[in-house]
């Protein structure tokens, strides 16, 4: 006698229903803010000296940097910073090409990202390397440009790639316009500052801080993409920016739990709602040849 395939369809049709609740409970679930109010990112207060209590990096996120800012090129040219805005997203790293060591770390590691992902500078977005130290000339930056660009494994791509300086007010307009507080440290004659980089919208408003001197590939690849408001990048990108969002106080991508477990619901679904019409065609094929057989 044969044996009845009823009880695995009920099963599996059983299991399709669970998935489809669970979705929707999860759903239902997920209300409240993903993410509190970020903290200012500094240093810490005790023993450090008054003038350089207020070195940090506070988050501007929306806000609009002025793009009638003047500073000079590497060639010396005057320049106002809409130039560089328009129709691509920008990353801006506030440095001084002077720096003994943390700045040259951090072009070191934007450099290293930019060389690991597909998306070019120039093509799909402006890297403004600016000077904050009033002192420093076109000749640095000059200088400064020409020993990156070596090192950048895209063919064309120092058009891209913009290494700028100013004068204090200019410079005053720009660090405050992103949160980038930094003070002179009169006792080693250097200057006070935090370490990062930020993405800002083909517009000019800030869109993304990452901390530190290594940015993840992906992470930056993911934070051009959505400041780019998804004009540069691939549908492997979307379906990663569904999977990861932007954490603004860690100044790094993370999973969305919900999102994935949304993903592979969806997945479960699917299987099983393509392994019920398998068992169903070979039910009616069988049924079928039976029919036949009889006649």
């Amino acid at each position: 006698m044969k044996r009845s395939k009823k009880p695995l369809a009920v099963k599996l049709s059983a299991m399709l229903l669970l998935a489809i609740s669970v979705g929707g409970e999860v759903r239902a679930q997920s209300g409240g803010g993903l993410y509190s109010r970020p903290p200012d990112i500094g240093r810490q207060e005790t023993g450090v000296p008054e003038a350089l209590k207020n070195v940090r990096i506070e988050q501007r996120l929306g806000e609009q940097v002025p793009l009638d800012i003047t500073l000079r090129d590497e060639t010396g040219q005057l320049v106002q910073l809409g130039k560089y805005f328009g129709s691509k997203p920008a990353i801006l790293a506030l440095v001084y090409y002077e720096c003994p060591m943390l700045c040259s770390q951090v072009l070191n590691g934007l450099l290293g990202s930019l060389n690991t992902i597909s998306l070019t500078a120039g093509r799909d977005f402006e890297v403004l390397i600016v000077s904050f130290d009033p002192r420093e000339k076109p000749e640095l930056a000059a200088a400064k440009k020409k020993s990156y660009m070596i090192r950048y494994v895209r063919p064309d791509a120092e058009q891209g790639w913009h290494f700028l300086t100013g004068d204090e007010n200019e410079i005053r307009r720009l660090t405050d316009a992103v949160g980038f507080h930094y003070a002179f440290d009169q006792r080693t004659g250097q200057w006070a500052h935090a370490s990062g980089i930020i993405l800002l919208t083909p517009q000019g408003r800030v869109d993304r801080y990452f901390y530190g001197i290594q940015y993840e590939p992906r992470d930056l690849r993911l934070g051009l993409v959505e400041a780019s408001e998804n004009k540069i990048g691939s549908p492997v990108d979307q379906l990663l920016l569904y999977c990861f969002h932007y954490d603004p106080v860690a100044g790094k991508y993370g999973p969305v739990v919900l999102n994935i477990v949304k993903l592979a619901g969806a997945a479960t679904v699917l299987g099983l709602g393509v392994l019920l019409f398998v068992l169903w065609w070979r039910e009616s094929r069988r049924a079928q040849r039976a029919t036949g057989g009889v006649t």
